[in-house]
């Protein structure tokens, strides 16, 4: 079995902020609206870093028993890639990984519905049942959806609309207006990010056959679709700001816009898409920012 670090560094602890980006405002808004609880965002914390993490191995797993994790990729090495960890090691602990992952999501779910709420208990399983899913088959198995161009989809929908919705559920047993566009603004961030990772890794994705959605644009087309998922969340979070508008200090998000204006002029000079790689941890720490603010914003 390979040394802790060489597992800490398999989990990739750079993308977990961004994963509980969307956990950070669903429960401002629920303490907003008086229905926040303890128990409730730790395990909910918990569980997610727990899903990312799962997703992080799997990829590791995936790209590097299917070679496209090679000497052409320009990120920093993967586990499996690098040979610090085996793919029987990595298999097994994803294993292990799943099941801590259902036993977390069993215990947030019962925490916030126990018994009383049967029909919200049954959609939150098949919703964690799916997020595992959506972990574990974005590159394992021979119809990984990421190699199919589809991961944008997943990652809205995982990193936007059940991170921020579905928490909130968690909270409140309803469903709220409110929560909406922020889901929407970090489901388009996260989304970029993704577009970004596959934007770096365009020319050794196409040698491997990983046809990710930069991969069928073009580079030039993945450029332009990468403004539109930034300035559309943008302008969501900017009007969420105008109709949800109580206090100066509810428009305190807008501060994360300053860097993500700068992370868009960065990109449209880069011509080498090695120089894209500094970018990804600016765009998942500004988002991760935007969240925090967000939330600050309506609780002081």
């Amino acid at each position: 079995m390979a040394d802790l670090k060489h597992w800490i560094a398999a989990a990739r602890l750079r993308t977990l902020p961004l994963s509980i980006s969307g956990i950070i405002v669903a429960s401002s808004f629920a303490e907003y609206n008086g229905f926040f609880n303890w128990q409730i965002f730790i395990l909910a914390i918990f569980t997610t870093l727990s899903f990312q993490i799962l997703s992080n191995f799997a990829n590791d797993y995936g790209d590097g028993v299917k070679g496209t994790d090679n000497e052409d990729r320009i990120g920093p090495k993967r586990a499996l890639q690098s040979g610090k960890i085996s793919a029987e090691d990595m298999l097994e602990v994803i294993k292990i990984n799943i099941l801590v992952c259902i036993i977390l999501a069993f215990a947030l779910i019962f925490s916030a519905f126990g018994v009383k709420y049967f029909a919200h208990t049954f959609i939150f399983f098949i919703l964690g049942m799916g997020a595992i899913y959506a972990a574990i088959r974005y590159t394992m198995g021979h119809n990984a959806y990421g190699y199919k161009g589809l991961g944008d989809i997943f990652v809205f929908i995982f990193f936007g609309v059940v991170s921020v919705i579905g928490c909130y559920v968690l909270y409140s047993k309803q469903i709220d207006h409110v929560v909406f566009l922020p889901a929407c603004v970090l489901g388009l961030l996260s989304a970029g990010v993704l577009n970004l990772n596959n934007m770096r890794d365009i020319n050794s994705d196409r040698n491997a056959n990983k046809n990710t959605l930069v991969v069928k644009l073009g580079r030039k087309k993945a450029k332009w679709y990468h403004y539109f998922l930034i300035v559309s969340a943008i302008i969501i979070a900017s009007l969420f700001g105008i109709l949800y508008y109580t206090k100066p200090l509810n428009l305190i998000f807008f501060v994360a816009f300053i860097p993500l204006v700068i992370h868009l002029v960065k990109v449209a000079k880069t011509k080498n898409p090695a120089d894209l790689d500094p970018e990804l941890k600016k765009l998942a720490l500004t988002t991760f920012l935007l969240a925090v603010l967000l939330g600050i914003g309506y609780l002081l």
